[in-house]
């Protein structure tokens, strides 16, 4: 067992004396891990070619191998962060990563659509709980000053992955052929997986923690009341749903945005794909540097979380709705590479104030509440309303009204800011009264 002392720090919270080192050891590690969920999760699209022409399958076949696992990772996430949190984060990590891996390498040595189809669905299977569980285990080790940094940083990593997934797939696939793909970021999961498991334990984790002074001993809530902490305060649920409508508006933008590059710019597919990757990395580097931001100005002033995730909705709002409505050209495009890079800006400031609403020992239950709204509400149906609009208007008239979520999401979080300093009281008074005497 870990031997450490602890310090307490002028906000209440209690710190190891375990080397800074070993915190950014294990987000690195558990960041890596995250670039080969989207990778493994991404890289088919790169194949859908190579796929439709060696088993002759029809789009709709294709769209159901991509659709496999974002519905076994919107119905899972849920559960499987709420069992993560009981049995143990590390070492649910390893086997979710472990099994997204072998599925993955599965998919490369199906022979036929019945088994790509199977092995696409284990993939969705294993990556259902990462991103909430792996975002618990890195919030848990650094101070809470860093939350929204470290947050906006590792929700990034899935706009990354899914670009180097698309980019290095697509190179793999057209020199060596399709299984190849699929086989090369199989053996990047495994690498990982052997690194972590190395490398990371729970009773590592435990010895590394920050946590909040509290009168006593902090128990795992039962299911019965797990709803109750998770849904407890108006504020915490302002930040579930503000979230989740700027992921919305950013899941359309980034989703269509080829299109858009071909029909009004006349990029070849190839190009507009190239074209629309760049404006992705724009959106993961908003994620961390608005990130930054925010607990930079809000290192003594916690609402101004609060008043960062206002002014990023606010700005999205403001840059993409102008950005939409200017003629085809350079100037159009910086001014919508601006919008995307603040949209998804308030992932940081989201997840932190999560972080501070909801008890440390459910923040995987928590983390996979605040992504199944990022995804149910946000990412899963902001390219389909999109398209459905578009339909009716036109493309460029369906961008032009989404960006309008963003004015929605700023009153929630402005809801949040007015209720949290009275909301902290309550949870604080809940917290005091549930500690053995």
């Amino acid at each position: 067992m870990y031997q450490h002392s602890v310090k307490r720090t002028s906000a209440n919270f209690v710190r190891p004396s375990a080397s800074p080192a070993y915190a950014w050891l294990v987000f690195a590690l558990t960041f890596a891990l995250l670039l080969s969920d989207y990778m493994s999760r991404q890289v088919l699209n790169a194949v859908f070619p190579l796929l439709k022409a060696a088993w002759g399958l029809s789009d709709t076949k294709l769209g159901a191998l991509s659709s496999a696992v974002a519905l076994m990772v919107g119905t899972l996430t849920f559960p499987l962060s709420v069992l993560a949190d009981r049995w143990g984060r590390v070492r649910s990590v390893i086997l979710m990563a472990a099994l997204w891996s072998l599925a993955t390498l599965g998919c490369a040595i199906s022979r036929n659509y019945g088994e790509m189809l199977i092995a696409r669905a284990l993939v969705g299977v294993g990556e259902a709980a990462y991103g909430s569980v792996g975002l618990a285990i890195v919030l848990s080790i650094f101070p809470p000053s860093l939350r929204a940094t470290l947050t906006g940083a590792f929700m990034a990593g899935g706009a990354f992955g899914s670009v180097f997934g698309m980019s290095a797939g697509g190179m793999l696939a057209v020199r060596l052929g399709w299984q190849w793909s699929f086989g090369a970021m199989a053996a990047f999961g495994f690498m990982l997986v052997l690194a972590y498991g190395v490398s990371v334990t729970d009773a590592r984790i435990d010895a590394s923690r920050w946590s909040e002074q509290t009168a006593g001993p902090t128990a795992r809530p039962r299911f019965s009341t797990l709803f109750k902490s998770l849904f407890s305060t108006v504020s915490v649920v302002c930040a579930y749903l503000g979230s989740a409508l700027q992921l919305f508006i950013m899941g359309a933008v980034l989703a269509w945005m080829p299109s858009f590059l071909n029909r009004y710019y006349g990029l070849a597919p190839d190009k507009a794909g190239m074209a629309a990757a760049v404006f992705l990395m724009l959106g993961g580097a908003g994620m961390i540097v608005c990130g930054i931001v925010t607990d930079r100005v809000s290192r003594t002033v916690a609402t101004r979380k609060w008043v960062s995730a206002i002014a990023y909705s606010l700005g999205s709002f403001v840059l993409l709705a102008i950005g939409f409505r200017l003629q085809a050209g350079p100037a159009q495009l910086a001014v919508l590479g601006a919008g995307i890079f603040l949209v998804a800006g308030t992932s940081g400031p989201a997840g932190a104030m999560v972080a501070r609403l909801t008890p440390e020992t459910i923040h995987a239950s928590a983390f996979g509440t605040l992504t199944l709204a990022n995804n149910l509400i946000g990412l899963a149906p902001g390219p389909l309303v999109t398209g459905i609009i578009a339909d009716r208007i036109g493309l460029l008239g369906a961008l032009q009204l989404i960006p309008f979520a963003a004015l929605a999401g700023a009153l929630l979080f402005a809801i949040g800011k007015q209720r949290y300093s009275s909301d902290l009281l309550s949870l604080a008074t809940l917290e005091a009264a549930a500690q053995p005497r």
